[in-house]
């Protein structure tokens, strides 16, 4: 351990590190430390999950804390999770217990009496959310200043959950705000996975705090990683014992995977985490094991979810927790042995955060894979009969094995949604504004730099003409009676969208949330079990149920963007090109992708004998594959952004065309045309060398990208951001 270092750490934590047996610091710890103790600047930590990042941002900030006591909250901790939130302040209070340095949550279900002393007498360091700071500024807008008057570090976790969404322009619009009342904008210091590029993380970190940033280089420790991906061919459109027992084999490789573990089971839907528990009770059921499965996910009660976490922390019995991205997040879940994951991940960032949670305490990372696939779906286009997610799951293992590449964070420009909704909030916070004085305090925060005053001037008039705001007598805005409508609602805090859902209770308890109304006497999946509806409460929005045996189903809408990125398009082309085998898969994964590619290279009945393996020649003649004489297939192998411009430029040219997605890769552009392949071959060459201007394409009116508020705001607008936030031409360039 670095002995100067050590000694620069408050006794308390001295004390803590000699209890905990700590041999030395991690090297991001003693970076963290030195910019810390001797820098003024915003601070990027980025790492794998159990590297330390947590004590390498609190025991320096702490320390600061400790020799030079704040004359308010000292430490603004901003988490996305409350369970987070909770986890951390278990965390603080062991370290924190002789230091008199107070820790308090901020958030809807935390302690109200914690609260009023916290206001009473604020110092220490404050957990919080993004949506608990708007509440403040909206109803508790006179405390500000009492609260955060001396606050000297500002703690953002999990910075790459907040950065690509309106959440985390949110959580800066709020940060620079807060900054005007008190002044001064603190320290800020980000706690982030591994991040690939950190140039639009750092930006994302600093924008409107007037800091640089710093990004301590450190080098990970190599750690040993057990990579294996298994393929199960399915028959489940033929109802026979046969596609029964393939199905069974699927289901029974889970078990086997997860029997007598502590592991998590990650998919990407609720339901196909309600599915596989199901069948994980009921073969354990069968072979008199014991009832280890939990669920995990946005829908299920706090205290249900609680008790999982609980249960995965304590202790070395085996558990299994079915979860979607809720425990992708670095809630500590003690010593877990293995990772099991259903179909691809979403990223390879996601990849890297659950290979994560396992081997963190120094021991090899193990993450299975299992994917399965209806082989007895009626003969199709062959790009239809492929399994691309399979694909894109290979191509997610060799970008981070091989070349250590996460995608970089992508940053909003014009996040209109949010707009309405910081201008609703600054409305009501301040009761009655000019519109000068509005827009001076909305269009200077620093996440709507890009918005014109000509584009809130209609966003303005938009919102008078549908009663959202109206004028006062003296012509200052006021907050009109339907936007008191909408920003009384407790959901207006968050700007992400949230589905309206019915309680489900079994007696008093609550066992989660769905969307459904299901009525008396159905069945449904949540939590892992099967339930009957035994009463249907409408108006209270109340499902009662009691518990039943078998098996059921239940499906949530999950509303959000998914964006591929090109580099992941141009691996999967590789692989497919490539003839080299993977250790990492098993012989039914590697007949599978050997069929892929077979598929592949005799697409469209031999038209050309090595399609896409093959290297496209430059005039893009192998980039188009006739499927009929009027109706091709166009693969460019680009990332989401870039094959909309992609679609909007050969519609520019005439031609019908449109994205075909499996899931949310984008595969190809089909396009209908009765000029020959010839024109669309022409089109393309001279997209390819010529570019586009997306401003100059002609979108339509139904356009957008999901925002919570879209309904308030102007299509016009949405167009605009339609244009600016998911076409990407110069991604174009990169076409094959």
């Amino acid at each position: 351990m670095s002995e100067n270092m050590f000694y620069r750490f408050a006794p308390f934590i001295q004390d803590y590190i000699y209890r905990h047996k700590w041999e030395e610091l991690h090297e991001i710890q003693t970076a963290a430390a030195e910019e810390i103790f001797d820098g003024d600047d915003n601070l990027l930590l980025t790492s794998g999950t159990a590297s330390g990042k947590t004590e390498a941002a609190f025991l320096p900030v702490l320390t600061h804390l400790w020799e030079n006591p704040s004359k308010s909250v000292g430490v603004l901790y901003v988490s996305p999770l409350k369970a987070l939130i909770n986890d951390q302040f278990e965390r603080l209070e062991e370290l924190l217990e002789e230091a008199d340095i107070p820790v308090t949550k901020w958030h809807g279900d935390a302690s109200p009496t914690a609260k009023k002393r916290l206001l009473k007498d604020p110092r220490g360091v404050m957990q919080t959310t993004p949506e608990s700071l708007e509440s403040l500024l909206i109803r508790n807008s006179s405390n500000i200043f009492r609260l955060f008057s001396d606050v000297r570090f500002i703690i953002i976790d999990e910075v790459h959950y907040f950065m690509d969404n309106d959440r985390g322009l949110q959580l800066l619009s709020v940060l620079e705000r807060i900054q005007r009342v008190i002044g001064f904008a603190p320290r800020r210091i980000g706690l982030s996975a591994t991040l690939g590029d950190c140039t639009n993380a750092e930006r994302w970190l600093c924008m409107g705090s007037g800091r640089r940033c710093v990004t301590p280089i450190c080098h990970e420790g190599g750690r040993k990683v057990r990579l294996s991906v298994r393929f199960f061919p399915t028959a489940e459109k033929i109802p026979n014992s046969e596609s029964k027992t393939l199905l069974e084999n699927y289901y029974e490789y889970l078990y086997e995977s997860t029997r007598q573990k502590r592991c998590i089971l990650f998919s990407n839907s609720k339901g196909e985490v309600e599915e596989n528990i199901a069948h994980l009770k009921r073969l354990s059921e069968k072979n008199h094991g014991n009832d280890c499965y939990l669920v995990h996910h946005a829908n299920i009660s706090p205290a249900l979810r609680e008790f999982a976490e609980k249960r995965m922390k304590s202790g070395e019995l085996p558990v299994c927790t079915g979860a979607t991205v809720t425990l992708e997040l670095g809630i500590d879940l003690g010593h877990l042995e293995r990772i099991v994951q259903t179909g691809c991940p979403l990223t390879v960032s996601g990849l890297v955060q659950r290979l994560g949670r396992t081997g963190r305490r120094g021991g090899e990372a193990e993450m299975r894979f299992a994917f399965r696939h209806d082989m007895s779906l009626p003969p199709n286009d062959f790009y239809k009969e492929i399994n691309w997610d399979l694909v894109m799951c290979i191509a997610q293992i060799l970008l981070y094995t091989r070349e250590k590449w996460v995608e970089p964070m992508y940053l909003p420009s014009l996040p209109y949604s949010l707009l309405f909704h910081q201008t609703m909030s600054i409305m009501t916070a301040n009761g009655s504004l000019s519109p000068k004085d509005l827009a001076r305090q909305v269009l200077t925060l620093s996440v709507f730099k890009n918005v014109t005053k000509e584009d809130y001037l209609l966003l303005l008039r938009h919102l008078l003409e549908n009663g959202m705001l109206e004028r006062g007598e003296d012509g200052a805005l006021l907050i009109g009676e339907k936007g008191e409508a909408v920003v009384n609602n407790y959901e207006f805090l968050a700007v992400f969208s949230v589905p309206v859902e019915y309680s489900v209770r079994n007696n008093s308890e609550e066992i989660g949330t769905v969307q459904n109304p299901f009525p008396v006497g159905n069945q449904f999946a949540l939590a892992g079990q099967a339930w009957e509806v035994v009463e249907l409460d409408k108006k209270a929005m109340i499902i009662y149920v009691k518990h039943i045996q078998g098996i059921s189903k239940n499906t949530w809408t999950d509303v959000g963007n998914e964006y591929v990125h090109t580099r992941v398009m141009k691996k999967i082309l590789e692989i497919i090109r490539s003839d080299e085998e993977y250790g990492f898969l098993d012989e039914s994964a590697k007949k599978r992708l050997s069929d892929i590619r077979s598929l592949c290279r005799n697409a469209a009945g031999g038209e050309s004998a090595n399609a896409l393996p093959a290297a496209f020649p430059e005039d893009g003649e192998r980039i188009v594959l006739a499927l009929s004489e009027t109706v091709f297939a166009v693969f460019p192998f680009l990332g989401t952004r870039g094959t909309a411009a992609l679609v909007f430029a050969l519609r520019e040219r005439g031609f019908e065309a449109n994205v075909w997605l499996y899931k949310s890769i984008p595969v190809c552009i089909e396009v209908n045309s009765d000029r020959g392949k010839g024109a669309l071959v022409s089109a393309l060459n001279s997209i390819r060398a010529n570019g586009a201007d997306k401003y100059g394409f002609a979108v339509p009116d139904n356009c957008e990208i999901c925002g919570k508020f879209n309904d308030y705001i102007p299509r016009e607008l949405l167009k605009k951001q339609y244009v600016e936030d998911y076409i990407d031409c110069d991604e174009l360039k990169d076409m094959e």
